[in-house]
């Protein structure tokens, strides 16, 4: 283990082995840093926050610190960090709300400088937020999402996994799985295709993504009505499933 000598280590936080703490960064009260983590200079991490295994913070990030909902007055709140994440400058995370609620990050994500992470949120794995994402409270960004840059997403929002969505981006509804969002305010213009095919799926898969956008954005059926048809003609597969259940399930509407 390494820290630096200007480094402020609060005595109730715990370091596992081969963390490495660099120049004036602070871990307060209640900070659990994984083997092999790494902070830059000027990083303050504050508790009640866990973190795993290798997460990299570069300078000025601030994780874990209170709430800035209005509502949190004080009470023991919690963020949970995975494995494997980079948290690059200025990057931002806040704790949950609610007694004893807490926001989730999985791993392997890579956040950019400026990204801000509000309290709630539930961010999964393998997500690359560019420069300047935003998310408010109780947002969900499910697996392998890319948030261009200066995309705001609203509270209560979900972005399904392998979504993506353009600079700029004004996202105020749910964007289901395997689109693309685009705009302000963000519209759906298409399937995923080139990140879908860089992870695998088929042609095949494509084909009927590709359908089910047609249905539920292309033609003149409802939402419930879209979801009807894409069970009734097309093949089961994962992805359908996942992406009509998501539809189905949304609480603030897909973005059209």
């Amino acid at each position: 283990m390494s820290i630096h000598s200007t480094a402020i280590i609060s005595p109730k936080a715990e370091l596992a082995k081969g963390c490495e703490i660099g120049p004036y960064c602070v871990v307060g009260e209640g900070v659990v840093l994984g083997e092999g983590c790494w902070l830059q200079h000027h990083v303050s991490l504050s508790g009640p926050c866990v973190v795993g295994k290798r997460n990299q913070f570069y300078s000025f990030a601030s994780i874990g610190q209170r709430s800035q909902d209005l509502k949190y007055v004080g009470e023991p709140t919690h963020l949970e960090i995975g494995d494997d994440n980079t948290f690059r400058e200025f990057v931002t995370a806040n704790r949950g709300t609610a007694p004893n609620a807490k926001t989730t990050i999985g791993s392997r994500n890579n956040f950019l400088a400026y990204c801000h992470i509000a309290h709630d949120c539930i961010v999964g794995n393998d997500v690359i937020f560019s420069n300047n994402g935003t998310l408010a409270g109780h947002v969900t960004v499910e697996d392998h999402v890319i948030l261009g840059g200066f995309t705001a997403v609203h509270q209560f929002c979900r972005v399904g996994r392998f979504a993506m969505t353009g600079g700029c981006s004004k996202i105020v509804q749910d964007v289901p799985p395997f689109m693309i969002a685009d705009g302000n305010p963000a519209r759906i213009r298409g399937i995923n295709k080139v990140g879908l095919e860089r992870h695998g799926y088929t042609a095949e898969t494509l084909r009927h993504l590709k359908e089910s956008y047609r249905l539920l954005y292309r033609s003149d059926l409802n939402v419930a009505q879209a979801v009807e048809q894409i069970r009734a003609e097309l093949p089961d597969n994962p992805e359908l499933d996942h992406l009509t259940e998501f539809v189905t399930r949304s609480g603030r509407g897909i973005i059209k």
